[in-house]
């Protein structure tokens, strides 16, 4: 497990084959973005394009552009529209062609601020742009802190299913600030917590400890933040590139998850909604095809309702399009399905032997949760 190193900011430093780098997490580190670029990355490029979508940039754009302004840097504003449908090959493509409209080139370096999709679309756009260029990010959702811009995915959506074109591309350095967190709608900050909930069923029992206090969970969340970063950073440093099957291990809940976001049309769930409901299946799969006991799956579900997510499937919600969008997902090879279960509570394994019936019933058995 990687070490944390506590203060403010917090820091994790992730050890990979090709890539070191570190995470910050701590409050009110906005202002001081250069100043940590300069002591933790080998940027020393004053050409940076700052990408950010239409709720974040009004909130924090300002705060960023004057510290790099005021560090000397010449920073060059790109926001697209918030939202899923943002998440595309069309404005991946729109952000490369406002770079070279705007000067930058190969030496110069981008900086997503935003949630999940800003994370995913801006470092696909850096990895793309002129061969790659170096990403730093700053994620303000719970999602994108605890999970999306630590390890390198990138990637944008097609009509077929989610980040089916993307690449691996490690950010140089990654600050996650939980003031942003502040300005997060209760239902945006709650539906981070699948995340955090499948770290502590894959991982850390203890972790679910910290969870269930809910009533005073806003007063910790660098600790919250700072522990799931870790673990998050021990699975990508054991399996970079999803090679050796380890890092599979943070698909639990995904394999569902992300063909009920695709059946219900992007946008009508949030990324941890839907990953709520996958894990739902996927606990309940691993009662019966694995040793996790009922109290188990009790507490890992009743956690998810702690936070209002959603543990039932709307019947509108066909059965077909979730198994079409996931026989197109990543997660499946050779057609082969690849499942993660738990075994107990902070075990997850990876699983060749649930059956595509298994999941059928799974998912119809949410319907009547």
């Amino acid at each position: 497990m990687p070490q944390i190193s506590n203060g403010n900011p917090t820091s994790i430093s992730l050890s990979l084959k090709n890539d070191d780098y570190t995470v910050l997490v701590g409050s009110d580190l906005l202002k001081d973005t250069p100043e940590h670029i300069e002591a933790h990355t080998g940027i020393r490029s004053n050409a940076v394009a700052v990408v950010t979508d239409s709720t974040v940039g009004p909130l924090y754009a300002d705060t960023l552009l004057g510290s790099l302004r005021d560090a000397g840097l010449e920073p060059v504003l790109i926001t697209v529209p918030a939202g899923e449908a943002s998440k595309s090959m069309e404005h991946a493509t729109e952000i490369c062609r406002k770079m070279l409209c705007a000067g930058l080139d190969r030496k110069s370096f981008l900086i997503a601020l935003g949630g999940g999709v800003i994370g995913d679309l801006a470092g696909f756009a850096a990895a793309i742009f002129q061969r790659g260029i170096p990403c730093v990010q700053i994620p303000t959702t719970i999602v994108s802190q605890v999970d999306s811009s630590v390890g390198g995915k990138t990637g944008v959506n097609t009509p077929e299913g989610k980040n089916l074109i993307g690449a691996f591309h490690q950010p140089q350095l990654v600050i996650a600030d939980v003031e942003t967190l502040s300005t997060l709608p209760d239902r945006e900050f709650n539906e981070g917590f699948a995340e955090i909930i499948k770290h502590a069923g894959i991982r850390d029992e203890s972790l679910l400890t910290l969870v269930e206090q809910r009533d005073s969970i806003k007063n910790n969340l660098i600790e919250l933040v700072s522990r799931n970063v870790a673990i998050k950073a021990a699975v990508v440093e054991e399996d970079e590139r999803e090679t050796s099957g380890t890092r599979a291990l943070l698909n639990f809940g995904h394999t569902i998850g992300h063909g009920i976001e695709s059946a219900g049309g992007y946008g009508r769930f949030l990324h941890g909604e839907a990953i709520s409901l996958g894990l739902v299946a996927a606990i309940r799969l691993s009662v019966a095809k694995s040793s996790l006991s009922e109290e188990e799956a009790e507490r890992l579900i009743q956690s998810l309702k702690t936070y209002e997510l959603p543990t039932e499937l709307a019947n509108d919600i066909e059965e077909e399009a979730i198994l079409n969008a996931m026989l197109r997902d990543k997660k499946f090879e050779a057609g082969q399905i690849r499942f993660v279960l738990l075994d107990k509570l902070g075990n997850g394994f990876v699983s060749e032997e649930v059956t595509t019936d298994e999941i059928r019933s799974a998912i119809e058995d949410l319907r009547e949760f």
